[in-house]
This record gives C-alpha cells, structure tokens and sequence, in this order.
C-alpha cells in the first residue's frame, strides 16, 4: 500500500497547475446518461473516483474513450473523455460499485428519467456524515417517480409516459440531491421549479453542459431553479470547471510554509470566501492573466476564525485544510462546522505532529504552536488527508502519511505538483 512521506521545513516556489473538479466532472459523466448521442468532457482529472465512475457507467452500457494529452502549463494530464450511452443495457448500479463512492448513486436521476426505471443500491463512500438520501427520494417523488426501499436498494418507476414536472423545495441544501433533481427533470413532462437549490459552482457547470445539450435550464446557481422538460437530449462538448477545492488546498499550502505561487488555470470568484480567509492569516492573494497569485513573506500566520457553509459561504471540503494551516497560527482560532456532523476525524492525527486541538461540539478551537514534529499519520478521508499534508509541510523532520488512497480520490499528482515547487514530498510504495 502507497505512503507518501513529506520532510518539511521548505518554501514553495513555482507554478501548480489547477485540475479540472472532481466535484463537477462525476455529476456531468452521469449526466451522459441522459442522451444517446456523445458527451466530450475536456479538462476531466485523472483520479480513483473518475475512475470508479467509468467502471459504473460502462455496467449501464456506455461507451467510453479517454483521450490524455499533455498541457502547456505542467506535468499534470488534462484529459479529454467521449461518453456514449447509446444503449442503457441495465438500469441496476449494484451494492459492489455504489458502495464504493456515495456520487455513484446520482445515476438514479437519469436512468429514472431516460428508461421509466432504476434499481441503485444505497450509497456508501466517506464516513464524515450520515449524508441520507431522503432529499433524493422525496425530489424525485415530486415529480411523479414511485420509490421503495427493499434489501439495501433504491427502487424507482417512473408513471407511464414518464415523470411530469413539479415544484420541490429542499429542507436543507443538498448539492447531491439538486444534481440529481435537475438531471432527472430535463427529460420530465412540463415544467419542474426547484427551491432552495444548491448554489455551488459545479451545479452552475452541470446546468451549463446540459442546456448545451438541449436542455432548458434557468436559474442555476441561485437558489430557485427552473427546468422546462425536453423530448430528449444531444451531445455536446464541455470543459470542466477548474477545481475550487484544490485551488484553496495550495492557496494554504503557500500559507503555511511561505512563498510565492502562481496557481494557474484557476478562478478566484470560485471561492471567494476562502480566498479572503486566507488574506487574513497574513497571506498576499492577487488575480493573474494565469489565474491566481499566492505569497507569504515570512510573517506569522494570524489566527483566523471560520464557519463552514453551503456556496458562497466557506466551504466544508476546505475545513480540514484550514485547520492544518491554524495549527501554526500566533493566537487562537475556532472551526464551527455546520456541513456534516462528523467531519472532525482528522484532529486526533494533527495532534501527533503536535497540534493543540479541543471539540466542542461542533466546534474547534485551534492553539497556534511555534513548530510542529514529523510523525507517522494516517488519513481518515479525503480533505483530512490533505490537512495533513498541509501540516507536515512545515513541520520539523520526517512525517509519512498513510491510507493515501483517500489523497488519490481528490488530488491529481499531488507530489508532482508540491515537488516542483520546492517541497520535499515523495509516494512510497510497500
């Protein structure tokens, strides 16, 4: 099993080039689904979960080619993807494929939509949350689906003359839920209004793709979206969106240990709100005709006081991260997360490279130290595995992170990326 070890104490220097999202990249490999023409996505990362999804939409029947080239900025592969689903030759996303990663469920919007049915196990993936699919249901129900739960399955028909269009407002904002919903009412009859939708960007991009597909979609990215239904769905080419969650990951890195990079191909109106928590632990972040430009002179981190929350405000795929960044910090900082109701794992393991951590419920509060100490950890998830990289960036000596599997998730050729500015980091394998 690979272990990525890190020896800290450098500055990082250079040029990241910024990935395509993950979070926006898998709705819009599902949303090929819907159509029996050829969706090309640009810009798809080259991570464990496009991977997993592949798997996923070829058990459906689509066919898929990858093309990978190289990008002008790096090292880092830009990939192209045509997705064909000409023929659904199963409408089941089995327990062995969903539980592996909770997105596979979303499958159920389109399949529902296009084929009158769907059979999709629930779902399983990271364990920060209970994360039910209860929204999921009562959406699609809204607009006419009929949905039982028997032996670990969802169970979805559409009436006959498939789903008519309806109005549902989430209780609670549910990006998931809103990508599935929006999926699933392009092909509805009539027309389907959604409150209180997820505002995130990716739910901006996904809407983006499939208007370009024929779809008739207005509103996204606000909190009330309309969706007129259509006959049917074309291909299209898209690009996806740079990765916001990425770009805030370096941002930090460069805060915590110093230095001055260009993150390239990024945008900064994608998390304005990090960004600007960023500036105020001490960190210089200007916009470039490249993307975005982050320095640190040498002057100590400020603490900084966060509450994560949905789109625009501070984002929870962040708060490990910044976390990390406030275990150096010259005062004292609390994290109150709202999100998901265990995303804490990742403090017990900051705590051994010397991090002075206490909960309080959903809060933390976050005891700068002067230095922290290399030591083995091992990661919990997905963003805290990369808090710990974060950390053990400017920590004294040697650190080794294991359960890397969680960084290949989320963080294409993150080594490669750290290493070229400078960083001590390299992949270990047993």
């Amino acid at each position: 099993m690979d272990r990525i070890r890190i020896v800290g104490g450098n500055q990082l220097q250079g040029v990241i080039p910024i990935s395509g999202a993950k979070n926006a990249a898998l709705p819009l490999m599902i949303a090929s689904l819907l159509t029996d023409d050829t969706l090309t996505l640009e810009n798809v990362p080259h991570l464990a979960d496009v991977e997993q999804l592949i798997r996923i939409l070829g058990n459906h029947g689509a066919d898929i080619s990858v093309n990978g080239r190289r990008e002008r900025q790096g090292e880092s592969y830009a990939r192209t993807i045509h997705f064909t689903s000409r023929n659904i030759v199963s409408t089941t996303a089995p327990y062995e494929l969903v539980s592996k990663m909770r997105a596979s469920f979303w499958v159920i919007g389109p399949l529902l939509a296009r084929e009158g049915k769907a059979r999709v196990s629930l779902p399983g993936g990271c364990a920060i949350g209970t994360r039910p699919v209860d929204l999921f249901i009562e959406g699609l129900a809204a607009l006419g689906a009929n949905i039982e739960i028997d032996g670990g399955y969802v169970n979805a028909t559409a009436p006959e003359g498939g789903l008519t269009g309806g109005r549902y407002v989430f209780p609670k904002v549910s990006v998931g839920a809103t990508h599935v919903l929006m999926m699933a009412a392009t092909l509805a009859n009539g027309t389907t209004v959604i409150g209180n939708a997820a505002r995130e960007p990716e739910v901006a991009d996904l809407a983006k793709c499939l208007n370009a597909m024929g779809a008739k979609i207005d509103g996204a990215g606000t909190g009330t979206i309309t969706i007129e239904g259509v006959r049917s769905l074309s291909g299209a080419r898209h690009r996806v969106l740079p990765d916001r969650i990425e770009t805030g990951t370096y941002a930090m890195a460069v805060a915590m240990t110093g230095g001055d990079v260009i993150l390239e191909d990024t945008e900064a109106s994608l998390l304005d709100t990090a960004l600007e928590a960023i500036r105020r632990t001490g960190a210089e972040i200007s916009e470039t005709n490249s993307g975005i430009r982050v320095v640190r002179n040498g002057a100590g981190i400020r603490p900084v006081d966060i509450v994560t929350d949905p789109f625009p405000g501070f984002p929870t795929d962040l708060q490990a991260q910044f976390m990390g960044l406030m275990t150096r910090s010259s005062g004292v900082s609390h994290i109150t997360e709202t999100i998901f109701e265990n995303r804490f794992m990742h403090v017990q393991e900051l705590a051994r490279l010397g991090a002075k951590i206490s909960l309080s419920g959903q809060t933390a509060k976050i005891e700068g130290v002067s230095r922290l100490k290399g030591a083995p950890v091992m990661a919990t998830d997905l963003r805290a595995s990369v808090s710990l990289v974060i950390a053990a960036l400017a920590a004294e000596g040697e650190t080794m992170v294991s359960r890397v599997y969680h960084l290949d998730r989320g963080f294409e050729r993150l080594e490669e990326k750290l290493t070229r500015c400078g960083a001590h980091v390299e992949r270990v394998s047993d």
